[in-house]
């Protein structure tokens, strides 16, 4: 038997703090996860503990693809690949390769971090892919850019975005008032929350917040598209009763969000944040093909969103 000297690493990994211009965030190095982000020691996330397994995804690094790939199967230049299907309960692929990815350190100062690890060629996905995380703490708040590096041979499918669980206030999502600049949705099936077709939200009002409404008992978890942008900008936006909130803003290369009323069955937890997620493409986008970024060797594709108090 060996003894080692190491000092313990949390089951979340390292913890990187970031402090400036009112905000203090901590990013756990497993998953390049954004455990926690305060403004004026007001949480702007639903956070968790450095020494707890992260919990439903919070604040996680999704790639090389966000949300579900169905049955975990697709094809990609005339080879078919099947994924380990990590959503059991439902047969899919979720959620990419790198959430539970220990990522080095690259760069770590006050205001500050950036992470990388690299997705090695397996079963599913024999593509050598570097995935560099970037978080920066500024006057505007904190923005996350994620790069993509294809250090293989062949080009690469790719997808990513946050997993982040915004919070208004203390309480539940039905009080806080939401803003989301997207006129359709992707319906999906009730039982494992498949792709069937994107719709007006016209033909779902439940679903439309593009004039900022009180979330109520709706459930969503649904991926939006064609988002109305300010100088290319969109933003969705949460807001409590008291008038403070958070924004959640990026470009035209997420033309997607996924957003979620993290409803659960336990108590404590239902419905506690709002997932929002801006993706570069749709679910199952590498079944379907739609938005898929393809990286070709030596090249990259990079993206970013902001968090900004309000």
């Amino acid at each position: 038997m060996t003894t080692s000297s190491a000092e313990p690493v949390e089951a979340s990994g390292r913890q990187l703090a970031l402090v400036g211009h009112g905000y203090e965030a901590v990013i756990a190095s497993v998953g390049a996860s954004l455990r926690m982000l305060r403004h004026d020691g007001r949480d702007l996330i639903v956070p968790f503990e450095m020494d707890e397994v992260r919990p439903a995804y919070r604040g996680a690094t999704l790639a090389p693809w966000p949300n579900r790939i169905v049955d975990g199967r697709y094809s990609f230049a005339g080879v078919e690949q099947q994924l380990a299907l990590t959503e059991p309960s439902r047969n899919h692929a979720l959620h990419g390769l790198v959430a539970w990815a220990e990522f080095a350190d690259r760069v770590v100062e006050e205001d500050r971090v950036v992470l990388a690890a690299t997705i090695e060629p397996q079963l599913g996905y024999p593509f050598r892919v570097e995935v560099e995380v970037e978080y920066r703490l500024d006057e505007d708040g904190l923005t996350q850019t994620v790069t993509a590096r294809n250090l293989g041979a062949d080009a690469a499918p790719w997808g990513t975005g946050p997993h982040p669980y915004l919070s208004a206030a203390p309480g539940r999502v039905d009080d806080w008032t939401l803003t989301l600049p997207a006129s359709e949705v992707l319906t999906v099936t009730p039982d494992r929350l498949s792709p069937v077709a994107v719709e007006p939200v016209d033909q779902h009002p439940e679903w439309d917040f593009r004039a900022p409404r009180v979330i109520g008992d709706v459930f969503i978890d649904h991926a939006f598209t064609e988002l109305a942008t300010t100088d290319g900008i969109a933003e969705v936006r949460v807001v409590g009763p008291d008038g403070h909130g958070v924004a959640l803003s990026w470009d035209e290369r997420c033309p997607w969000v996924q957003v979620h009323t993290a409803d659960t069955a336990d108590a404590e937890t239902n419905r506690i944040g709002l997932a929002v997620e801006p993706m570069t493409c749709p679910p199952d986008a590498f079944n379907s093909g739609v938005d898929l970024i393809v990286i070709e060797p030596d090249a990259e594709s990079a993206v970013s969103w902001r968090f900004t108090a309000i």
